[in-house]
C-alpha cells in the first residue's frame, strides 16, 4: 500500500488525526520506515518536580497493520520500548530519566484479545513504562490502559491525560 492509498484508508486517516494531536501538542513528528511498514513517531521531553525531579521522555509510536493479535502487539510493544530507550540520548534510564511509549496499532481487522490485552495493564521494565494502544477503525473504538498502577503511579495522571488527548477525539 503507498502512502497515499494509506492516508485515504480509515487506519491512514486515523494515524494522520494522532499525527496532528502530536504536533498540536508540541510533539516533534516525522515518520520512519520499520521493515518496509511506515511508522509514525512521536516524542517530547517533560520534566516534572513532583515526578521526584525527573525528566521523562514520551514517545509515541504508531502503525498501520493488516490485523492486531495479541502477539503481534505484543511483540510491537517490546519493539518500540527497545526502540525509545535506544533513542532517548542524555543520562542512562533511572539516572532521573524515565521513559513512556505509547505503541500503537490501527486496523480494521481486531482480535478482541488484542484490545483486552491492551486495557488491561501498564507495562513496566526498569523505569521505562508503555501503555499499548489498540484501535479498531472499523469500529471506532480505542483500547488503552486508563488506569493508575502501583509502579509508576506518579505518572499515571499523565499518561491518562496525553492518552486522551491523542488517541481519543473530542
Amino acid at each position: 500500500m503507498n502512502a497515499q492509498q494509506q492516508q485515504q484508508s480509515a487506519p491512514g486517516a486515523y494515524l494522520a488525526f494522532v499525527e496532528g494531536r502530536l504536533a498540536e501538542d508540541g510533539c516533534a513528528t516525522r515518520w520512519e520506515d520499520w521493515a518496509g511498514v511506515p511508522v509514525l513517531v512521536g516524542r517530547r521531553a517533560e520534566f516534572r518536580m513532583r515526578w521526584m525531579a525527573t525528566k521523562l521522555h514520551l514517545f509515541t509510536v504508531a502503525a498501520a497493520v493488516p490485523e492486531i493479535t495479541v502477539p503481534v502487539v505484543s511483540a510491537f510493544t517490546d519493539q518500540v520500548m527497545k526502540y525509545a530507550k535506544d533513542t532517548k540520548g542524555g543520562l542512562p534510564v533511572g539516572l532521573q530519566n524515565g521513559v513512556g511509549a505509547f505503541p500503537l496499532l490501527v486496523s480494521d481487522r481486531v482480535d478482541p484479545a488484542a484490545v483486552q490485552w491492551a486495557e488491561a495493564q501498564q507495562r513496566v521494565k526498569f523505569a521505562c513504562m508503555t501503555r499499548p494502544v489498540v484501535v479498531d477503525s472499523s469500529r471506532q473504538y480505542v483500547g488503552m490502559y486508563r488506569g493508575k498502577p502501583a509502579l509508576g503511579r506518579v505518572y499515571a495522571s499523565y499518561f491518562i491525560e496525553k492518552g486522551t488527548r491523542y488517541f481519543y477525539s473530542q
